[in-house]
């Protein structure tokens, strides 16, 4: 088998890279059904959430290096595997037990796919235009939630099966990405050491270790909020926007997580540093406008306010990773990305509980406001740990981002 970065390569890591995530929110927009029908609670609901990111988090501590060792694609492959799996037992969502252990399978799969397949994406950063790469890492998974919400979400109002189509045709996207696995060339060759890769470890090479306080702060603040839309998107749309759509349910999620595709291409124009501190900024001004949209139970309003706050978040995003892998060598951009995302998906799974915990005494407008002080809290702490950046030091590191390689 060829080995090296090509087209096809980044094709198939970019797609399963997406439909991973495009499968991680399908039962998101159902979940108003299962309250319905079955009579799950907003804290079972939370605790899907949950059981989500420790998947996610136990597969980057665990598996995070696996693919140094095994390769790119034989891990694609297992993260395929899980993903087909939980969507086996969604077909069938009665009682929590189904909707915990798929969500946890989907947790490991997406924590799989954060590191492998994001590092086999930058591993082809040659093949394909230089801005592409850093996009498809910070916002695909955003894309992949977006697409599998919307689908999910009009699926369930407008086609039959509302509970099981959706997943019967996320199984045939899972088999192309199969194929295309197969098809594309492993540019990380087998090696020993796999049972030494399974245990955590948090080393960061200096470079990255130098961007990674405000880099932290931003992906905790950002990933908050997408866990908070993940666990009481329906619920906002219900009792807060007074719409029991599943289609409308859909769109308070994919409001939020679309936009941020669009947030990363711009912020490739602009230096890095720049972008984290006055995207920061925006995405706090945009959670004010949330509540306020919430306040008023405006539905149109909370999307715009959600469509800014998504784009913001893209933007932070693209250019705190841009910071902390732009002048790595392929051997530590496994590593590095599992540090990302470990603590991203930290920051998500750690409010979401709380607010699980607290959704029996606060109401979701009050929730939401816990999230806009966190948000007020990361940007100061952001414009703090930037403020010794020399424009140099950002200018060198958009010179190096050209090349990722």
């Amino acid at each position: 088998m060829p080995t090296g970065p090509s087209r096809l390569s980044f094709a198939a890591a970019a797609l399963t890279l997406i439909a991973t995530f495009v499968a991680s929110a399908v039962p998101i927009p159902l979940y108003g059904l299962y309250r319905a029908q079955d009579g799950l609670s907003y804290l079972d609901l939370s605790l899907s959430s949950v059981v989500y990111f420790i998947g996610a988090i136990t597969a980057l501590l665990v598996f995070g290096r696996l693919s140094n060792h095994t390769g790119r694609r034989p891990t694609a492959l297992l993260a395929v595997g899980l993903t087909a799996l939980a969507a086996f037992l969604f077909l069938d969502v009665h009682d929590v037990l189904p909707l915990l252990i798929g969500r946890l399978l989907q947790g490991l799969s997406c924590g799989l796919a954060s590191t492998a397949l994001a590092a086999w994406v930058a591993d082809c950063a040659p093949s394909v235009a230089s801005w592409l790469t850093p996009a498809v890492i910070s916002t695909g998974p955003m894309l992949g939630l977006t697409l599998g919400a919307l689908s999910s979400g009009a699926l369930a109002e407008y086609g039959p099966l509302p509970r099981q189509l959706v997943f019967f045709l996320l199984l045939g996207l899972l088999g192309l990405c199969v194929l295309l696995i197969m098809a594309g060339r492993e540019t990380v060759p087998p090696r020993p050491g796999i049972l030494h890769s399974l245990i955590p470890r948090f080393a960061l090479p200096p470079v990255a270790r130098r961007a990674y306080p405000a880099a932290a702060c931003i992906f905790v603040c950002t990933w908050s909020l997408g866990g908070f839309f993940q666990a009481y998107g329906p619920a906002m749309a219900h009792e807060q926007l007074h719409s029991s759509s599943a289609v409308a349910a859909a769109l308070v999620f994919a409001s939020f997580m679309a936009p941020s595709v669009a947030g990363a291409s711009l912020a490739g124009r602009f230096a890095a540093v720049t972008v984290q501190r006055y995207g920061i900024l925006l995405f706090a001004l945009s959670l004010g406008g949330l509540l306020l949209a919430m306040q008023a139970a405006s539905l149109p309003a909370f999307l715009v306010a959600s469509a800014l706050a998504g784009s913001a978040q893209g933007a932070v995003l693209s250019a705190s990773i841009r910071t902390m892998v732009s002048e790595l060598d392929i051997s530590q951009r496994a590593d590095v990305l599992s540090v990302i995302y470990i603590t991203s998906y930290s920051g998500a799974a750690i409010p979401t509980l709380i607010a699980g915990q607290l959704s029996g005494i606060f109401d979701l407008l009050q929730l939401a406001s816990g999230y806009a002080l966190l948000a007020l809290a990361g940007t100061l702490f952001v414009f703090i740990a930037t403020r010794n950046q020399t424009r140099h030091s950002t200018e060198s590191q958009e010179q190096v981002h050209e090349g990722l390689s």
